[in-house]
């Protein structure tokens, strides 16, 4: 999931869109979202290279080989935005993106044992390996109507832009370094992730990348819409949840007892009062007791309180900081209640982690941002560095080089029914992928043979 601030006002969109609705998504998605942009002038070197690169016979045919393939595009991301794929359901979107790479021309397509898609196109040299991956999944459970309604320019569907978008921009540059006869120095792999969303936790790529996997040198995401954002920096997240059990009982005859709402109580006011004063300082850090739950009636003390706990940073060690303060409050407020009980048994505490997504960045002067960054003003458009929890939180935590870009396009209502995506100029988001990956991957001037 990644949303960028940027709203284009383009005559085609605003046909579709409201003055209203669009002064909402610019309100919404410019302060919830596109976090902490920062503008980077790029080395002149990569502003060298990356000419020299467009500049290319292969490239530029491959430009225009995105142009013509607009009807098919289109044709393929209505196929894929109305085949569901709900949270840790995706394995028929993932067989059908399977297929889908293959008749594009990868040279091996294999399904894994987490249902991340995974094609494999051949290197001259194969020394190195470098992923380009969008996610399969969606936020919508089952039974949701994911039928594209268009409405003009605009198409209108549950998951449309995040992230079945990306996942046909991927599949798009695929059929155009095949039509084009460009063959990289590297061995490129194209992935359809799962589980990028929710409680998803990043699994499908933290599977990918597990210990022993074959080694990856760079890696690029590709989530959200347009040409300018480029995530460096992983905004990492602790999520809990929290249950605190007791006896329960009748609020007049077990009067006395443990209260698990007490403790919870408590446990949030520690919590939260502590974590106040640890985040007004630093790298921006947030917390949030976002869901509660516990209880039978009025009349009866419940047997047990439940609370879900989210925390973020794109600093591992604030996350970890205001993640103790939790631990430590949730102690003290168990110790307190049953200090204070008059009868029955101790409360108990059950702490689950729920969601682990690591943080840390790319730093903005690595070669694959310089790139990106100089990719991005060749295409005339402003580079923003950002801050966001993507598929890349974890290569950029295990150290590999890698950033989230978008896939072209102006989209909005991420996550929402009435989410949307209009193709204005949306071939750029193509040519700029690509442009990335080759840069990344290495060009073989002589072509693919």
């Amino acid at each position: 999931m990644f949303f960028s601030a940027r709203f284009l006002a383009s005559s085609s969109s605003m046909r579709q869109i409201s003055l209203l609705t669009a002064a909402v998504f610019v309100t919404s998605l410019g302060t919830a979202h596109h976090l902490q942009a920062q503008q980077i002038t790029p080395d002149k070197q990569y502003v060298d290279q990356v000419k020299t690169l467009a500049d290319q016979p292969a490239v530029k045919k491959a430009f225009q080989i995105f142009i013509d393939l607009e009807p098919q595009t289109k044709q393929d991301h209505l196929t894929l935005t109305e085949i569901p794929s709900p949270p840790f359901k995706e394995s028929v979107r993932a067989k059908k993106y399977a297929a889908m790479l293959k008749e594009a021309g990868a040279d091996s397509v294999w399904i894994d044992e987490v249902s991340n898609v995974i094609a494999k196109r051949k290197g001259r040299s194969g020394k190195k390996t470098v992923v380009v991956e969008s996610h399969l999944d969606t936020v919508f459970p089952e039974g949701t109507d994911v039928k594209v309604k268009p409405h003009g320019d605009t198409l209108y569907a549950p998951g449309i832009g995040d992230d079945t978008r990306g996942l046909t921009a991927i599949l798009a540059v695929l059929k155009g370094m095949e039509k084009a006869s460009i063959e990289t120095d590297a061995d490129v792999l194209f992935v359809g992730a799962v589980g990028e969303e929710g409680l998803g936790d990043l699994r499908g790529v933290k599977h990918l990348l597990r210990p022993g996997s074959p080694k990856v040198d760079s890696y690029i995401a590709v989530d959200g819409d347009g040409i300018s954002s480029i995530v460096h920096r992983g905004l990492g997240s602790h999520r809990y949840r929290v249950t605190f059990k007791g006896p329960g009982g009748h609020s007049y005859g077990s009067f006395g007892i443990v209260n698990p709402h007490s403790a919870a109580g408590k446990a949030i006011y520690y919590f939260t009062t502590a974590a106040d004063k640890a985040t007004r300082q630093g790298v921006k850090t947030t917390y949030s007791v976002s869901v509660m739950g516990g209880g039978t009636s009025v009349n009866a003390i419940p047997y047990e309180s439940w609370m879900e706990i989210d925390m973020r940073s794109e600093s591992p060690e604030k996350l970890n900081e205001v993640d103790q303060l939790l631990q430590t409050a949730i102690q003290r407020a168990l110790k307190e209640e049953n200090t204070i009980k008059r009868q029955g048994p101790d409360l108990t505490v059950d702490v689950k982690k729920i969601g682990d997504r690591p943080s840390g960045k790319t730093e903005a002067t690595a070669p694959i941002v310089q790139r990106a960054v100089a990719i991005t003003k060749y295409f005339n458009a402003e580079p923003q560095l950002d801050v966001a929890s993507t598929n890349a939180n974890t290569p950029i935590a295990l150290g590999i080089p890698a950033i989230t870009i978008g896939s072209g396009g102006i989209g909005g209502g991420e996550h929402a029914l009435n989410e949307w995506w209009l193709n204005d100029k949306g071939y750029l988001g193509m040519q700029r992928i690509l442009l990335v990956l080759l840069a990344e991957a290495g060009l073989n001037k002589g072509g693919k043979k």
